[in-house]
């Protein structure tokens, strides 16, 4: 007879914990265990079958791996959350009792927990943390744009605000940013580091204020471990550029409100190549060396002489295992065209880096009053452009509003009338542009015209740069069946100003005629000969050929509306059937799916009848002007 299996102690109910039996075996509060889980990477799980992993009961709760509850034990950092438990007691005791050195001790050796050993376990190379800094750099960016509080201290952020400013630049001095996108959120931002795309936003310079409704505790452990997680990348990414990390704030110009222009960026300095290397060896006197050398000539000279092939030794010597090397392919020295065929390291890093990151090198710009600085320094400098500001926006502009290397003046207010002599000759000499001109350029790649974003001018559509789902609306391409419409609306305003009594007595019998002949014109559509045909009677019947043509549009479209109709209800007897062979879980991710594919093509549809609406409109206030 075999074992006997108990109710469980195996499967789902084995697999599977509870939150209030993992925080029962961990002996710590509730706040710990979230703070625990998320610095560790550790997640609630859905079982498959929750009846199961809850050994019977139905009641509602979250369920983790009995593995990961097993890896937090071991952590650490719970450790030092008991002894952290330990010296809150023992310091409100000693409070309590008015013992004040013994308080004073217990604050001096207070326990600290470091998160070192965490980035090493959840990123082992450093790829794997660029790919994951996205999110890091979205907390960071949102945290130096909060004011301070008793929840969130001072201090943190302005280590956020110094982390914001390390990381741009980094990007401006790598010229690594590629995408920008101007959103109602904020701006998001696209660079390209170790070949890995990251993407992060950052909130517009509003006054912000922390919602009473958020939990600060969960959103100050995520930016504890993204402190960190920063603080490494950031350090291997100023190693690798040869730069000082990190990199020394000068107060004068953060007092005066220099931003990122506050920090300087300092090489590190490479060892010299002709000193001599350090050797920390205990150093030798010339007696000794003479004494080995007298050692060495008399076991030399004991030795009886042999004819040895000295070349060939010193051959074998200098490669002991020959089969081991590989082959490697390597230029020709007498043909200096002809280049190698593997690339290297160096090989790769020397190559011309593309121009589009030097777009704004040939000019200087001038930042209106209005405009944000933060943002449009930090996106011209890094192509490589020259910026300056005036004195409201800031300290630190390395120009004034009176140079004359000025090409550019990116302004965001309407034109003023009025201007004096010397503005009308700023005017001439200078391009004055709207700030979306430089987005516009980072993503287009080049120098756009000044003239579709000059100053007062109705701008373009800003359409995001990054990758967009198929089918997705573009306002810069035609929308269908726009210019008939619109030609629609033409004919109909024109043939009310032009009709007579006699037309208006004679319309019923034509429009049967048209509608009738357009009908005949639709079935003879792949047939030319009828199709001319039709055109002709109509002629014969005094019907305008604009007006047939109109008639006969109209019922390819009322054609076409129909056929797909049909194709629908037959589409949809099939879709049913397939449905039922399908999955309780997959027909939800397929129901799914279609709800969001229908919620798109309704937003697009109603995209495009707003834009037919403001094109017909442009299109009767020019007609009456």
């Amino acid at each position: 007879m075999g074992r006997l299996k108990q109710k469980g102690r195996a499967g789902a109910a084995k697999a599977y914990v509870t939150r209030s039996s993992a925080v029962k075996k961990l002996q710590c509060s509730l706040a710990d265990f979230r703070r625990l889980c998320i610095l560790k990477g550790i997640f609630p799980r859905e079982p498959r079958h929750k009846k199961r992993a809850n050994k019977g009961s139905t009641a509602p709760t979250s369920f983790y791996y009995a593995k990961d509850i097993a890896y937090l034990a071991h952590e650490p950092v719970l450790n030092k959350l008991r002894e952290h438990k330990a010296f809150a007691k023992k310091i409100s005791r000693a409070l309590g009792r008015g013992e004040w050195s013994t308080a004073k001790n217990l604050e001096d050796n207070k326990p600290v927990y470091r998160l070192d050993h965490i980035i090493k376990e959840r990123y082992p190379s450093f790829i794997d943390a660029v790919r994951d800094i996205d999110d890091a750099l979205c907390m960071i960016h949102l945290f130096a744009s909060l004011p301070s509080n008793p929840r969130v201290s001072s201090a943190l952020i302005e280590n956020c605000a110094r982390l914001t400013a390390e990381w741009q630049l980094y990007v401006m001095h790598t010229r690594s940013l590629r995408n920008v996108f101007l959103s109602i959120k904020g701006v998001y931002y696209q660079a390209e580091v170790m070949d890995q795309n990251v993407t992060w936003l950052v909130p517009y310079q509003f006054p912000q204020n922390i919602p009473s409704d958020v939990d600060v505790r969960v959103m100050l452990t995520f930016l504890e471990l993204y402190q960190t997680l920063l603080g490494f990348v950031f350090f291997k990414l100023y190693t690798d550029a040869g730069l000082v990390y990190p990199p020394p704030l000068d107060s004068g110009k953060d007092e005066s409100g220099a931003g990122v222009g506050a920090f300087n960026l300092r090489t590190t300095n490479p060892t010299p190549i002709t000193g001599a290397p350090k050797n920390d060896a205990p150093k030798v006197s010339s007696k000794e060396v003479r004494q080995t050398i007298k050692n060495i000539t008399a076991e030399s000279s004991s030795v009886p002489f042999t004819d040895v092939d000295i070349d060939r030794a010193d051959h074998t010597n200098s490669f002991p295992d020959a089969a081991e090397e590989e082959f490697v392919p390597q230029a020709s020295k007498s043909d200096l065209d002809v280049p190698s065929s593997l690339p290297t390291l160096l090989s790769l890093s020397s190559l011309p880096k593309p121009s589009s990151t030097n777009i704004f090198a040939p000019y200087t710009f001038w930042l209106s009053r209005e405009s944000s600085r933060s943002i449009f320094e930090f996106l011209i400098r890094s192509f490589g452009g020259r910026i300056g500001w005036p004195v409201s926006s800031g300290g630190g502009s390395p120009f004034t509003e009176d140079d004359e290397a000025i090409t550019h003046v990116i302004i965001d207010r309407p034109t003023a009338k009025g201007d004096t002599a010397q503005e009308r000759e700023r005017r001439r000499r200078r391009k004055y542009v709207q700030p979306q001109w430089v987005v516009d350029c980072i993503n287009a790649g080049k120098i756009l015209l000044e003239d579709l974003y000059a100053q007062g001018k109705t701008l373009p559509p800003h359409l995001s740069p990054f990758g967009e789902r198929d089918g997705a609306y573009d306002p810069t391409i035609g929308l269908v069946n726009v210019e008939n419409s619109l030609v629609e609306v033409d004919d109909a305003e024109l043939s009310e100003d032009s009709q007579d009594i006699e037309d208006v007595e004679m319309r019923p019998e034509l429009e049967g005629d048209i509608t009738s002949m357009a009908a005949l014109a639709v079935a003879a559509a792949d047939d030319p000969e009828a199709l001319r045909a039709v055109e002709l009677a109509a002629e014969a019947a005094g019907v305008d050929y604009g007006t047939f043509e109109k008639e006969v549009q109209k019922k390819q479209q009322q054609q076409k509306q129909k056929h797909k109709g049909d194709a629908a209800v037959d589409g949809s007897g099939e879709e049913d059937m397939n449905k039922i062979l399908m999955s309780k879980r997959k027909r939800q991710l397929y129901e799914r799916m279609k709800y969001g594919e229908k919620k798109r093509a309704t937003e697009h549809a109603k995209l495009e009848e707003k834009r037919t609406k403001i094109q017909k409109d442009r299109r009767r206030k020019a007609r009456a002007l």
